[in-house]
């Protein structure tokens, strides 16, 4: 049978980085309250306010999007400087290797999303919403999360209504589809199991 969990902002749970390097806000997470160490998902934001290193997280794999600020280069594992803005596409990479990260013009926020690789994959897919689409949930675990603006939106006879910030997960609904109502940013996240 779905479920769906609606995911306020002002809910979501702040805890400092890995590293201790900054502040992460954690908007959701499986199994529920699960340590860095040892989660199987993890959605969060972070604000990242100065050059530096990643944390290492063995055994993941993480997309980044950018959300606010004028983006940051990443160089990792090694290979050139990758530019990442809130234009670029989620950019994928592997959480257990060296990554360094320079900003181009001060702050950003960031939107992470990190798997665990033995068990499962994930993508994102950013959508510019300006008055009505469609989505359709294509895997067991679908969250969508709303960065700007407000959305309805409306599912097997279910609504939801996400402002900034929110987030709506969806578990077991593969297959429905959801009408996207209103003006917003929105980041549609699907993870898989292997």
């Amino acid at each position: 049978m779905p479920t769906a969990t609606m995911l306020k902002s002002s809910t979501y749970r702040r805890m400092p980085w890995k590293n201790g390097g900054g502040e992460t806000v954690e908007i959701a997470v499986r199994p529920d309250a699960a340590a860095l160490s040892e989660f199987d998902w993890r959605i969060s934001m972070a604000t990242v306010a100065t050059d530096g290193a990643f944390s290492i997280f063995p055994g993941i794999d993480r997309t980044l999007s950018i959300l606010d600020g004028q983006g940051m280069s990443l160089a990792i594992d090694g290979a050139a400087s990758a530019a990442l803005t809130r234009e670029s596409a989620p950019l994928p990479f592997a959480a257990d290797v060296p990554v360094t990260a320079v900003l181009a013009d001060g702050p950003i926020t960031d939107l992470n999303v990190m798997t665990r690789r033995s068990v499962l994959r994930h993508h994102i897919e950013r959508s510019h919403v300006d008055g009505q689409s469609i989505a359709g949930v294509d895997a067991q675990i679908w969250l969508l999360f709303c960065h700007d603006g407000a959305v309805v939106l409306n599912w097997d006879g279910e609504k939801a209504e996400l402002s900034y910030g929110d987030t709506l997960l969806l578990e077991g609904a593969a297959g429905k589809v959801v009408t996207i109502d209103g003006k917003a940013t929105c980041y549609l996240i699907a993870i898989h199991a292997l």
